[in-house]
């Protein structure tokens, strides 16, 4: 087995631009310990903060020298040095803040989090409304910038596994459902799937179309349909694929050693890829592969030190400041999202019709 130099890929970003004023609403974790974390190491100027409670917020403004905690989001938006909106609030109430902030002149672009919406329809409604408004609206897909699957996307488009046959990403491994979570007839596929449906349209494009069955989770104590999720994918050039979220993953409990992963592989005609994501175990996610064109069917294994979670997110907020600094679209665009949102809405239609759904059957 050979190891790469880092120089030989880039699992990281380049930052281009670190110059516009961020105002974050929202205190909990993934934006306490995830964005904020990311946006010191990055040098990306976070002047306010809000949340629902003003002592949440005033608590990581002190952690990471916030110099301005806002009483309310609506206030926060108001404040004209601001000009992107981070946003880290529950899907329902999501919506509501991004309509408030397209009206607001002095914001340039806003940050939202996965899923934009409850359901497609609404998620179509707001990339309308921001283009309309002349605004910037990005999703936070950061499962992008993790650094095996961008490390992965650059051997995919060198070629060198040659046609990709088959794919899949599995996930055994038990999130931490946000209390929110519970009010809602979505779980798993929307919440969670979410993350590996889009690697994989980053990785291979649009797909065709989507089978997906569930059952309940044992370990979930609130009502839910879709727990354990299973989809199938069909993309362009006759890639299938799989993605599996195992919720469940076995009892966790005392004296009951712990196997959590998650794993994908790649295999084409010319080579194969596989890695681990590493946010279950803190440790870097990783990455190997062997070619028939470039490794002479040795197995190469590129190393970094950065993780998925928090570093990731440094390369979700550059590529807004890129977009408002340039004047393009977002590399994590509303309108590329909107497709992943459809990708979700025809899994749940492929579980409730028991059927697989075609991508045509929709129209954004």
């Amino acid at each position: 087995m050979v190891t790469t130099t880092p120089s030989e890929f880039a699992p990281d970003v380049e930052i281009r631009s670190r110059a516009h004023a961020i105002g974050c609403i929202g205190a909990g974790m993934i934006m306490a310990d995830n964005h904020l974390a990311a946006y010191a190491e990055a040098g990306f100027p976070v002047v306010a903060i809000a949340s629902r409670t003003p002592a949440t917020a005033q608590q990581v403004a002190d952690r990471w020298g916030i110099g301005t905690v806002h009483s309310t989001p609506s206030e926060l938006l108001d404040d004209e040095r601001v000009e992107i909106v981070d946003i880290a609030f529950p899907p329902d109430q999501q919506p509501a803040i991004i309509r408030e902030a397209l009206t607001k002149p002095h914001i340039r672009a806003i940050l939202a989090q996965k899923p934009l919406a409850l359901d497609l329809d609404e998620a179509v409604a707001l990339r309308d409304e921001a283009a309309a408004a002349g605004k910037t609206l990005s999703v936070n897909q950061n499962m992008r910038y993790d650094q095996s699957i961008r490390v992965l996307k650059q051997i995919l488009d060198r070629g060198e596994l040659g046609d990709v046959v088959f794919a899949s990403i599995d996930m055994r491994a038990i999130p931490h459902w946000q209390t929110f979570l519970e009010g809602y007839d979505r779980l798993t596929l929307a919440n969670m799937s979410v993350h590996h449906l889009d690697a994989l349209r980053y990785l291979f494009g649009d797909p065709t179309e989507i089978s997906t069955v569930v059952r309940e989770d044992p370990r979930t104590a609130f009502e839910h349909e879709d727990g354990i999720v299973v989809s199938t994918l069909r993309f362009p050039g006759n890639v299938l694929a799989l993605s599996l979220e195992d919720v469940w993953s076995g009892p966790r409990e005392e004296g009951f050693d712990s196997d959590l992963s998650i794993t994908w592989r790649v295999e084409g005609t010319r080579g194969v890829a596989k890695g681990t994501i590493g946010w279950p175990t803190g440790q870097p996610s990783t990455l190997t592969y062997a070619s028939a064109i470039t490794t002479d069917g040795r197995w190469v294994t590129p190393t970094w030190d950065t993780h998925w979670f928090p570093h990731a997110f440094i390369g979700v907020m550059e590529q807004v400041q890129n977009a408002v600094e340039t004047a393009t679209e977002p590399e994590l665009s509303v309108a590329d999202n909107v497709k992943t949102m459809a990708l979700i809405e025809a899994g749940y239609r492929s579980i409730a019709e028991k059927r697989p759904v075609q991508l045509s059957e929709f129209t954004l």
